[in-house]
């Protein structure tokens, strides 16, 4: 979200740093600088009436919907020496006629009795001089975001504030080794792609293993912003890795004790920055449920839990959807279950997956391709995956059913079951009846046929391969029944 910043500074110097910090700050608009505080009110008052204006004429404003509120900046910066007005009393006088505006006072003294007594005219935070970027990037960030849900309530657009609070979507697999990792990457990447602003955030303290799938040597991981209780947009970026695929890289400690220190208050404040910085924030909860993880769970948008079909996980599945009903984490039906390494002769389908745990499931499984993955998780490259494979078109269209990214575009060709991988990920062959596979024999024709002995119905599902049945040239029959190649 771009967010609008007016400052009112009387005092040339301080104008000039604040305007050169605001210039630095990511998704910050700033306006010029007003030197008093008829000016500031009197830009208020003219943007109010240009909204409303606006409004009144049917014209949509820039979130979508016409409205006076969103005209408005979200944050004003005043100053202590601005005049003629005492800046509280300013302050105090923007709050009652614009509400929905954020105030921050900038300010030599930052102690208690005058923090008191702003927050007691209404403003939403202090900077102190001389001005620091973390301090005022904090304050901001802060300011905006309370701005933004305060517009909700005033008759602003509920598209306009959704930026400030990304889709926060969790991974979480029923027991160690059914995928979780490679769906979150693969998820991640399919989000990239369609253009999205993504975070990949690696909860699986203990043994998670996202660095080493992406090929990734980062020092900084979780850990380091723990204890951090303020975090700033610059410690936010020394901490994130920033990977060639466009992928900012949250990741967990390589020393597993340490995630001792990830606490669910920690999480959600991890948690809440990464969504006012990224569209979308995918994190890996792992299989282990911890406080940490369990704080993400609880405030996701979208909560996966990936199983496979088979009775062991699906038993792990059923008592992990239950302790989160337990602990009052998250509700059964809140939840979607995505059936990895599914083929078409496994007893355990994806109905009687919903049935045991009381879950939604997506309608797209993951098939079983090992194979396919096997030389990008030896060499530690997932964003390598050919786009071919059965299984990353599987993730691409998990995606697009969450809402994550684009649906995956269908390969032109000129028979469409070729363009249709099967379940298991083989290519499927069109044949003949009566003709050996590739050999173009007419279907239900033997040798015999031009003698008067009339047509000899082939077999039901072919010959067997290498079998001498029927030669000569024939029309295509798409028709025809199929064999695994």
């Amino acid at each position: 979200m771009t967010i609008r910043i007016l400052p009112a500074i009387g005092d040339p110097d301080a104008a000039r740093a604040v305007s050169s910090l605001l210039h630095q700050l990511p998704d910050a608009e700033p306006a010029p600088t007003v030197g008093d505080s008829a000016a500031l009110l009197h830009a208020l008052a003219g943007a109010a009436a240009q909204g409303a204006g606006a409004a009144a004429a049917g014209v949509p404003s820039a979130a979508g919907q016409p409205s006076a509120v969103e005209a408005l900046p979200e944050v004003v910066l005043v100053h202590e020496r601005i005049g003629p007005t005492p800046a509280l009393e300013l302050i105090r006088e923007v709050a009652l006629r614009f509400p929905a505006v954020g105030v921050v006072l900038i300010t030599t003294d930052a102690g208690p009795a005058l923090f008191s007594a702003a927050m007691d005219a209404g403003a939403r935070g202090i900077v102190g001089m001389p001005l620091g970027y973390d301090e005022l990037a904090a304050r901001v960030q802060a300011a905006a975001q309370w701005s933004a849900g305060v517009r909700v309530h005033l008759g602003g657009s509920p598209e306009a504030v959704s930026g400030p609070a990304g889709t926060l979507v969790t991974v979480t697999g029923a027991k160690g080794g059914v995928g979780t990792t490679v769906t979150a990457v693969q998820l991640a990447l399919a989000a990239r792609a369609a253009g999205r602003s993504v975070a990949l955030v690696d909860l699986d303290l203990q043994s998670g293993d996202v660095a080493s799938y992406l090929d990734v040597q980062f020092r900084r991981s979780v850990v380091d912003l723990a204890g951090i209780q303020d975090i700033s947009v610059r410690v936010l970026q020394d901490a994130v890795h920033d990977h060639h695929t466009g992928l900012g890289l949250l990741l967990a400690p390589e020393e597993g004790e340490r995630g001792e220190e990830v606490d669910d208050r920690a999480a959600r404040q991890i948690i809440g920055a990464l969504r006012s910085r990224y569209e979308v924030v995918l994190v890996d909860c792992g299989s282990q449920m911890q406080s940490a993880n369990a704080a993400a769970v609880e405030l996701a948008d979208l909560a996966l839990l990936v199983t496979t079909p088979d009775v062991v996980a699906v038993r792990a599945a059923k008592r992990q959807v239950r302790l989160w009903d337990r602990l009052q984490i998250r509700k059964a039906e809140d939840t979607t279950t995505v059936v990895n390494r599914l083929t078409r002769n496994t007893e355990i389908q994806p109905p009687l997956v919903a049935k045991a745990t009381g879950t939604q499931v997506a309608r797209t499984h993951v098939p079983a391709a090992f194979k396919e993955l096997q030389p990008c998780v030896d060499a530690g490259r997932m964003q390598d995956l050919d786009s071919r494979s059965t299984v990353k078109q599987a993730l691409c269209a998990l995606a697009a059913e969450l809402g994550l990214g684009d649906s995956p575009s269908v390969r032109q060709g000129r028979g469409s079951h070729r363009a249709r991988p099967t379940l298991t990920g083989r290519k499927r062959k069109a044949i003949t009846p009566g003709a050996a596979p590739g050999s173009g024999g007419i279907p239900g024709q033997a040798s015999g046929a031009a003698s008067g002995a009339g047509p000899v119905p082939g077999p039901r599902f072919g010959v067997r391969r290498g079998s001498a049945a029927a030669a000569g040239p024939g029309p295509f029959d798409p028709s025809g029944p199929y064999e695994e190649g």
